[in-house]
C-alpha cells in the first residue's frame, strides 16, 4: 500500500497549483544532486566520493510516482537534509533517462523510490525506507553515515549470534526491506528472518525489536510464521495504546494494519474485532497528528477504511461497499480539504492520488472520478490519474470507459520507460476486457514494439518487465492458437527488434523470449 527524479528531456509544460513542479530531483534547491544516466556518470560520482572521503546517496525515482513526489515535498525540502547532503555525494537517477534501466540492473533497484547509501569504496551501506516520515528517514541516514558497516555484514553477524550495538540493531530494523530486491534474503524467507531478528534483539532496543516483529507480521503469508499467541497480541495492543510508541512505528501501522490484524487474529473473530478497535484508535490519533505530512495522515485514514472493509467482509474486488456513514463523511471531508488546501505540485501528486484511491475503497467511485478529473489539469503527470480513472471504470464493470482511459493514459504518458509501462497496462486491459478486438490489440502491441526498438535499454529492469507482461498476456490470449496469424506477425516484428541487439548483450535473450510459444503450442 505503500503504494518514489524526473525526465527533463521529455518535460511538457506543467500546469499545477502554486509553484510548478521541477523537472528532476536534481532541481531540488540547496542540494547538489548529480543527475546520472549512464555507468560513466555513476563512476564519476563514485570517484568524486572517494576523492572527498565521502559516502554517496543514490536516489532512483520517476516524475509520476506519488511516493517520489512525497519525498520531494517533504524530505528533500528539509533544511537538515539540505545541510546533511553536504556530507555526501548526492546522485539522482530518473527512471526515464536513456541508461536508467541498465543502471537499475547494476544496482538491483526496481521500485520507485529507492534510496541507497554507499560508502566511498562503492559498498552498499543500507537502503533507506522511503515510506517512513521525513524525520525518521533523517535518523536512518544518520545511522548509516555514522555506522559505516554495510548492512549485509551487520546482518551476517546478527544471524551468527554475534553482538551488535544499538545503532546496528536500529539499522536492521529501519532497513528498506521493501526495496531489498533479495539482496540480503530471498523474499519468501524474509518474514521468518525478521521474526528471528526481533526475537534476538536485546531488551535495550525494544523499539527496533517491535518494528522487526511488526514487519514480520505484515509480510507473513498464511502458515509461514508460527501461529500468533496472546503475548504477541498483547504487545501489539500495548504499542497501539502508547501515543509515542505508535507514532514511532507509524509507517508500519498505517501501511500494513489489515495484514497485521490477519496475521495476529487468523479466523478468530473476537480477536480480530479487538485488534481492529485498537488499530482504529491509534490510526485516528495519527490521522490528527499535524507533525505528520498530509500524505501520512491520509494513509492513516485509508488504513481505517481497509480495516472497516475487513470487518465488513468486503472482498478486494467488491463493486458494492457499505461502510459506516461517519467514516464515509471523514473520507469525503478529507479529500475535499486536501484538494482545496494543497498548493505544492509535488504534494498534490502524492496526496490527491491517495485521496482518490481512498474514495474508491469506500465505494465512492463517482466522487473518486470527480476528484481525479478535476486534477488532470493540475497534475504534472496526468496520465497517472488517468490510470486510476481506468481502474475505477474497470472495477465497476464499464469496459468501454476503462479502455478509453487506459488508452488515453498511454497516449499522454511521457518518458521511454514510463511509456512502455503504461503501454503494457493498456495492452493488458485490451486482452482482458476486449479479447475479441484482435485488430486493436495487434495495433497497440506493434506501437509498443516500435517504441522499444527506438530505445537503447528497453529490455532492462522495469522496461523489460513491462514487455514481459505483454508477452505473457499475448501467450494467454493465444493459448488455443486462435490468434496464430496475429501472433506470427507480431513475432516477426519482434524478431526484427531483437536482431538489432548484439548477441552478447543480455537484452537479446530477454527480447527473444518475449513471444516464444510454449512447447506444444501453436505460435
Amino acid at each position: 500500500m505503500s503504494l518514489a527524479a524526473l525526465r527533463p528531456a521529455l518535460l511538457a509544460a506543467l500546469i499545477a497549483i502554486g509553484a510548478p513542479a521541477p523537472s528532476h530531483a536534481a532541481d531540488t534547491p540547496g542540494i547538489a544532486w548529480q543527475a546520472a544516466a549512464s555507468d560513466a556518470d555513476v563512476d564519476k560520482a563514485f570517484a568524486q566520493a572517494r576523492a572527498g572521503h565521502k559516502p554517496l546517496l543514490l536516489y532512483w525515482g520517476a516524475k509520476w510516482c506519488p511516493p517520489c513526489n512525497q519525498l520531494r515535498a517533504t524530505l528533500f525540502n528539509r533544511q537538515d537534509f539540505v545541510e546533511r547532503s553536504r556530507a555526501f555525494v548526492a546522485v539522482s537517477i530518473d527512471g526515464d533517462l536513456p541508461g536508467a534501466q541498465k543502471l537499475g540492473s547494476r544496482f538491483k533497484v526496481r521500485g520507485y523510490p529507492t534510496m541507497i547509501l554507499f560508502n566511498g569504496d562503492g559498498q552498499e551501506i543500507t537502503r533507506l525506507p522511503g515510506e517512513v516520515d521525513a524525520a525518521q528517514v533523517m535518523q536512518v541516514l544518520q545511522l548509516g553515515l555514522a555506522n559505516g558497516r554495510p548492512v549485509k555484514t551487520v546482518l551476517a553477524d546478527a544471524k551468527a549470534g554475534k553482538p551488535l550495538d544499538g545503532n546496528e540493531w536500529r539499522l536492521l530494523a529501519f532497513y528498506s526491506w521493501d526495496t531489498d530486491e533479495q539482496q540480503l534474503v530471498p523474499q519468501a524467507q524474509r518474514p521468518a528472518l525478521l521474526a528471528k531478528l526481533a526475537a534476538a534483539c536485546p531488551a535495550s532496543e525494544a523499539a527496533a525489536a517491535t518494528r522487526l516483529q511488526l514487519k514480520a507480521l505484515a509480510e507473513a503469508e498464511e502458515g509461514k510464521l508460527p501461529q500468533a499467541n496472546d503475548a504477541q497480541r498483547d504487545k501489539v495492543r500495548q504499542l497501539l495504546a502508547d501515543p509515542a510508541a505508535s507514532r514511532a512505528q507509524m509507517d508500519v501501522i498505517t501501511n500494513w494494519a489489515p495484514d497485521i490484524v490477519k496475521a495476529l487474529a487468523g479466523d478468530d473473530a473476537r480477536q480480530r474485532d479487538g485488534l481492529v478497535r485498537s488499530f482504529d484508535t491509534a490510526l485516528q490519533r495519527l490521522q490528527a497528528d499535524t507533525s505528520l505530512s498530509r500524505a501520512d495522515r491520509l494513509t492513516a485514514l485509508m488504513a481505517r477504511v481497509d480495516l472497516a472493509r475487513l470487518q465488513a467482509g468486503v472482498a478486494d474486488d467488491a463493486k458494492v461497499v457499505k461502510l459506516p456513514p461517519a467514516l464515509l463523511k471523514e473520507v469525503r471531508d478529507a479529500a475535499a480539504r486536501e484538494d482545496r488546501e494543497i498548493t505544492d505540485g509535488y504534494e498534490r501528486q502524492a496526496v490527491i492520488t491517495t485521496a482518490a484511491h481512498t474514495l474508491h475503497r469506500t465505494g465512492l467511485d463517482a466522487e473518486s472520478d470527480a476528484l481525479l478529473k478535476a486534477n488532470l489539469g493540475k497534475s504534472h503527470s496526468p496520465y497517472y490519474l488517468m490510470s486510476q480513472l481506468a481502474g475505477n471504470a474497470k472495477a465497476r464493470g464499464d469496459k468501454a470507459e476503462a479502455l478509453r482511459w487506459y488508452e488515453q493514459a498511454f497516449n499522454k504518458s511521457e518518458g521511454p520507460a514510463t511509456r512502455l509501462q503504461w503501454g503494457a497496462s493498456y495492452v493488458s486491459a485490451l486482452v482482458e476486457l476486449a479479447p475479441q478486438d484482435g485488430t486493436r490489440i495487434e495495433r497497440a502491441v506493434q506501437q509498443l514494439l516500435d517504441e522499444a526498438a527506438a530505445q537503447p535499454n528497453a529490455f532492462y529492469e522495469r522496461s523489460a518487465r513491462s514487455l514481459q507482461k505483454v508477452g505473457a498476456k499475448l501467450q494467454a490470449w493465444n493459448a488455443k492458437g486462435q490468434h496464430a496469424a496475429a501472433m506470427q506477425r507480431l513475432q516477426a516484428r519482434l524478431g526484427g527488434v531483437c536482431a538489432k541487439l548484439d548477441a552478447a548483450d543480455p537484452q537479446r535473450a530477454t527480447c527473444e523470449g518475449l513471444l516464444k510459444a510454449a512447447p506444444g503450442k501453436t505460435a
